[in-house]
């Protein structure tokens, strides 16, 4: 945090002294502005960086930095109110309409400003990621042969097996496709799956990704609620009879947002009520490899006690790893597998083969299971330290979970209480947090907050970001 505020900075003021210079001359030197500046090499190269991406210097290796000559000036632009015609008129025959609020997926995604608190983060802090391991790994990958060639379409066989028998039961490395992250996982599952205008069934609250992907296919999200044991049984099998969806998509394991596990009667009859209903379950496992320290035993993913193909297995490395790390694997068996792959050869061809050779170097690697170990302490300690943070600053807000595994906590704010505001109020106050909303596919019961705690430096930054929400949740509530 503390790295990316000075690369901000120092950019900041370098812009402002840009008018010293004529174009084309050069730059003070790297090694005066880091004198001049007291910062890191680092930061002064990544602040020329950023200033050369706004097209407002130019470097040259060996050389230095120069002013930009400025650009010639943009073509008028033209007149693209047609667009709104034509994009009104190709949606009217849809049944469902495909455009997307990408806001609640954004939220997550999008870097806050200098100096704010990142309650919002879908991602582990730098501080926690493998960065040194998965360097090594890439450099390792780089040099086996073949490793820029072409690779199997469903992926390295080696890497599939590997899947397989994590997720293990009957699922074997034939039935594993490689994909490029659990968001493309589960838009070729619900591609696969559900035509245009059909109705799927998620858990409410969900993930907002997820449902977004819905919508964008021209689906109907249909709610089934949640509780502390994960969805409900009874309103699931309803929810199958009065839709006649043909699937359900759900994260059994540290649900986001709730947190909350599926319970162990729970898990059988999930699967024979969509086995009934002649549906696919759509399992989003997308954080077992983030479970906390204090945890116990995990269940196995529904794919492991399912011979009849009813699950339709998402799991992803990019959560435990970084944002850029996007490998992950779609499971299935039986006819499904064959729509399943043809429609993601059609989409993405394959991933990378340097990507997924650096995939088995990383997981082969000493380096993983202790990066996973330490991962594991961390977050524990991070959600004890916002859990402490916010029953001693907060106690108005309910936590009525607190989940032994993810990076994030749900809280539901009392009758009558403004999200938005709120919201608003905590980022003036220097703190992102993640309104409730888009979470729901319909009308949601209560405000709510989802906060993270796996994307700030640590515990130091948890306790002041509740400062600054407690705050903000006194200018709301007055």
């Amino acid at each position: 945090m503390q790295e990316r505020n000075s690369v901000g900075e120092l950019a900041e003021q370098l812009r402002g002294e840009l008018d010293r210079y004529s174009p084309g001359e050069k730059l003070p030197s790297s090694r005066a502005l880091v004198e001049r500046f007291r910062v890191s090499p680092v930061t002064v190269s990544r602040a020329l960086a950023r200033l050369a991406a706004e097209g407002l210097v130019v470097t040259r290796p060996g050389a230095g930095a120069f002013r930009a000559v400025p650009r010639t000036p943009a073509a008028p632009t033209g007149d693209t109110s047609w667009q709104e015609v034509a994009l009104s008129a190709d949606g009217a025959a849809d049944l469902v309409p495909r455009s997307v609020d990408a806001s609640g997926v954004l939220v997550s995604l999008a870097a806050p400003a200098p100096g704010v608190i990142e309650f919002n983060g879908g991602y582990l802090h730098p501080s926690l990621q493998p960065e040194r391991a998965m360097a090594a790994a890439l450099a390792r990958a780089g040099r086996r042969p073949g490793a820029w060639g072409r690779p199997p379409m469903e992926g390295l066989p080696e890497l599939r097996e590997w899947f397989a028998r994590a997720i293990g039961g009957p699922v074997t490395a034939a039935g594993v496709l490689v994909t490029a992250g659990g968001q493309s996982a589960l838009t070729t599952a619900l591609r696969a799956l559900a035509p245009p205008g059909a109705p799927v069934l998620v858990e409410s609250p969900t993930y907002p990704g997820m449902l977004a992907i819905a919508r964008a296919a021209g689906l109907r999200p249909v709610p089934v609620p949640v509780d502390a044991d994960g969805v409900r049984p009874s309103l699931l099998a309803d929810a199958f009879r009065a839709t006649g969806a043909r699937v359900f998509v759900c994260q059994p394991l540290f649900q986001n947002p709730t947190g909350a596990v599926l319970a162990p009667e729970r898990r059988a009859e999930v699967l024979r009520i969509a086995r009934r209903a002649g549906a696919f379950v759509v399992e989003d496992d997308f954080v077992r490899r983030l479970v906390h320290e204090d945890a116990g035993p995990l269940p196995r993913p529904l794919a492991a006690d399912d011979p009849d193909g009813v699950v339709v297995h998402v799991s992803s490395l990019t959560k435990a790893t970084s944002p850029s790390f996007r490998v992950s694997a779609l499971a299935a068996h039986g006819p499904v597998l064959e729509r399943l792959r043809a429609i993601q050869i059609v989409d993405t061809f394959f991933v990378p083969r340097p990507l997924q050779e650096a995939t088995l170097e990383l997981v082969g690697s000493s380096a993983w299971p202790r990066h996973l170990r330490a991962v594991s302490t961390a977050l524990r300690t991070r959600r004890d330290a916002m859990t402490a943070a916010l029953r001693l600053q907060l106690p108005g807000l309910s936590l009525p979970h607190i989940p032994s595994g993810g990076y994030h906590l749900w809280l539901r704010l009392p009758d009558g209480a403004s999200e938005s505001a709120l919201t608003a109020a905590a980022l003036r106050a220097g703190v992102a947090v993640t309104p409730g909303r888009p979470y729901f596919s319909a009308e949601p019961p209560a405000g709510h907050l989802r906060l993270s705690f796996a994307a700030v430096a640590g515990a130091g930054e948890i306790t002041e970001g509740v400062h600054r929400l407690r705050a903000a949740w006194s200018q709301v509530v007055g």
